[in-house]
């Protein structure tokens, strides 16, 4: 917010979950005041029922940067999902269709069996991508999976991560903040959320939870308090516990990307920006 309002600019969004409608607590989407005070792009766009890809992030955040451009040179992309980033700085590899049945059946039984039986089905099916990927993710395990089971054929054979040529250079930073303190953000947002009402959002979600949409942290673990599974708060240690396993998951993929600067404080991230002339 600081920064788009120093450049007189705005925000895209790059989160996969904070662009859908009915979702406003549980994903932590900027207040009505936030969105007053600077505009933002892919926040609140979509109704819950739309399953939007990585692929279909890459056409919507294109055609908003393209649109941005036009009165503005800079603009501030935010987000913490990886493979969004990813796909508007670098583009995509093309890839065959997979069968949305395989996908919703194959999300429907990691729900009843878990992450082991994802692990098991895929090294069955497909062991060389079971060894290349983090077998403890299971959105990745989902994804390779679905992607065998529809076509046949391994994932890893379309992955040529060729970048695309894109009219715009990224300047990218991330916050570096200690795990203990992170920890301590968390478990005060899960509280805060609850107090706003994130209770009442996941029941009016709850006919919904059938969809990958709903697979989320801070919504499924409500979904199972419903069901009888956990009580209240038994189901919201579960959030947290859940919400501190994400972080630490998007740490480590962002702690691959060599080209991020990290900082600790918005200063650094100014003193940093002047020293490019910016």
């Amino acid at each position: 917010m600081q920064l788009a309002k120093h450049f007189n600019t705005v925000i895209l969004s790059a989160d996969s979950r904070q662009c859908y409608q009915g979702m406003e607590i549980g994903t932590a989407q900027p207040t009505a005041q936030d969105l007053a005070t600077v505009n933002h792009y892919f926040i609140g766009h979509h109704p819950v029922t739309t399953i939007l890809s990585a692929a279909d992030y890459e056409v919507i955040a294109l055609n908003a940067l393209t649109e941005i451009f036009k009165y503005s040179p800079i603009a501030i992309v935010c987000g913490g999902t990886g493979l969004y980033i990813n796909a508007l700085c670098y583009g995509l590899d093309k890839m065959p269709a997979i069968d949305t049945q395989i996908d919703l059946q194959v999300n429907h039984n990691y729900k009843l069996y878990g992450v082991q039986w994802l692990q098991t089905q895929l090294l069955q099916h497909d062991p060389a991508t079971y060894r290349a990927i983090d077998h403890h993710n299971p959105a990745r395990l989902i994804r390779a999976l679905v992607f065998f089971l529809s076509t046949g054929e391994s994932i890893l054979k379309y992955r040529t991560h060729a970048p695309v040529e894109r009219p715009f250079s990224a300047l990218k930073f991330g916050i570096d903040v200690e795990r203990e303190q992170l920890y301590l953000h968390i478990n005060q947002r899960v509280d805060s959320m609850i107090a706003c009402g994130l209770l009442e959002e996941a029941k009016k979600l709850y006919p919904y939870k059938h969809l990958k949409n709903l697979n989320t942290v801070g919504y499924s673990e409500l979904f199972a308090h419903f069901e009888g599974h956990y009580s209240l708060s038994e189901a919201i240690d579960k959030i947290k516990q859940h919400t501190r396993n994400y972080a630490k998951r998007q740490m480590t993929w962002f702690s691959k990307d060599k080209s991020i600067i990290w900082c600790k404080t918005i200063a650094e991230i100014y003193a940093c920006l002047a020293e490019k002339g910016l």
